[in-house]
């Protein structure tokens, strides 16, 4: 807990000093932050592999190529988005110029989850480091290889008053929470994100909350079935179905049902092999009570396909379940696995899809396949942080649109240019001429009526 004091109070210091606020010391963090990251890049991809069983090919494409991507975008555009902008100005401020500046918001704590340990932690760093803003940086400890191996890299590359790296568990938490930052960037579930903003309440810190929710998955029949059976199979199979925008639930028109059924099974199988448990990249649950929890939804429901278990490997097959209760904990809690509920829908397919979704809480992601025009449609009607027509997860790896929660599943966005602006505060300076000084705002307000009328 001195420790944690410690770098508080020092990177409170050193960001006071106004080393961080210089243009060309952000680009040569950012050159930095490249070229050490690079070079741990093999380490990265191993210690993924012994904390989640993550393939090399995985764990490049869904995290170490996300990050570098970023840091690519942030040094070619940081030039361009921190210049002082100039914005028109009333006549009613005649004489004066009006400018929009960036500023950093000074010290930065960013908290990650276990999912994707390096790009949720090293993706909001990016947008610390080219604002301006120093950094206490908090990784899961359910995966202490990869923690360790990410603690190990930022020692090399940066000092503990600029970017630093505290381990621990929810106690540490607490103990960071404890202490005031400029901004808290939380990654995880909702409810620990309350808990972080009723931390932060108390020095009314703004907070960047990216958590999760249940992302629908919505199959009209009018849907290219066997592609999206594979693109559906892809998403739900990627990192075992612990990412916060997998699809979580299937909602389904019942000419289609059993046609879809019959096509993910075999996409799994395409993906994955025959024998999905020897596949290298199928990923594990990440510990034993994940595994618990996310087997318990199997028992004693219908099953679809899949089903499979071994618990002394935390591995679950991909497993499609029919019509659970809507009140079941698979349909009420983030399922963060391979599980997948089948709600099947009878009528007007589309106004059921609109009232199933509006009637529960705002998901990260919400996934349509179908006609594009009735797509749209859906997505006029619901509310989600983002999402596909057509595909899953893709949204993500666009560094160009943001990333973020709306309601339950968040607030705040980031990625390329939002990344930028969730780190700064965007000030407004107005600069006025001294050769003259119109009396018109002076009291006794002379000429008011004329005054009014320009106003």
């Amino acid at each position: 807990m001195e420790n944690i004091t410690k770098i508080v109070e020092s990177q409170r210091a050193y960001f006071r000093s106004g080393s961080t606020l210089d243009l060309r010391f952000r680009k040569q963090m950012l050159r930095r932050f490249l070229e050490v990251f690079e070079h741990w890049e093999g380490r990265l991809a191993d210690a993924l592999w012994a904390d989640l069983h993550k393939s090399y090919e995985e764990a490049y494409l869904t995290e170490i190529s996300i990050v570098k991507a970023e840091i690519k975008t942030h040094l070619r555009k940081l030039t361009q988005w921190s210049k002082k902008r100039r914005v028109p100005t009333p006549i009613k401020l005649f004489t004066s110029q009006s400018y929009i500046i960036k500023e950093p918001l000074g010290n930065a704590l960013i908290i990650a989850p276990w999912n994707y340990p390096v790009q949720l932690l090293l993706n909001p760093l990016v947008g610390a480091i080219s604002s301006g803003c120093t950094a206490v940086l908090k990784p899961s400890p359910y995966v202490p290889t990869v923690s360790g191996v990410i603690a190990e890299m930022v020692r090399e590359a940066f000092a503990e008053e600029y970017v630093a790296v505290v381990q621990g568990n929810r106690d540490v938490n607490a103990a960071l929470l404890d202490e005031r930052w400029d901004i808290i960037f939380f990654t995880g579930s909702p409810s620990l994100g309350r808990r972080v903003m009723s931390a932060a309440a108390k020095h009314l810190t703004p907070v960047v909350l990216e958590l999760g929710g249940k992302s629908p998955c919505i199959i009209d029949r009018t849907a290219n079935i066997p592609l999206a059976a594979r693109r559906i199979a892809w998403g739900k199979t990627l990192n075992s179905g612990q990412t916060c925008i997998a699809p979580d639930y299937i909602l389904i028109h019942e000419d289609v049902k059993d046609e879809f059924v019959q096509a993910f099974a075999k996409e799994v199988k395409a993906l994955h092999g025959e024998d999905l448990k020897s596949d290298p990249h199928y990923v594990r649950l990440v510990n034993d009570r994940a595994f618990e929890r996310v087997s318990g939804y199997i028992n004693g429901a219908k099953v679809l396909c899949g089903g499979t278990v071994d618990a002394s490997e935390r591995y679950i097959e991909p497993t499609l379940l029919d019509n659970p209760p809507l009140d079941s904990p698979v349909m009420t809690e983030e399922i963060f696995g391979p599980v997948f509920p089948v709600v099947t829908l009878r009528g007007e397919f589309l106004d059921r899809v609109v009232e199933f979704v509006t009637s529960r809480e705002k998901p990260l992601a919400l996934y349509y396949f179908g006609r594009e025009r009735d797509g749209w449609e859906v997505v006029r009607c619901t509310s989600s942080g983002g999402g596909c027509i057509n595909d899953v997860i893709m949204h993500i790896a666009n560094e160009h649109v943001p990333f973020g929660g709306v309601g339950n599943s968040g607030m705040g966005r980031y990625h390329g240019r939002d990344s930028f602006d969730c780190f700064s505060h965007t000030r407004s300076i107005i600069a006025t001429a001294t050769w003259i000084d119109l009396p018109f705002r002076y009291m006794p307000y002379k000429l008011f009526g004329w005054v009014k009328k320009m106003l």
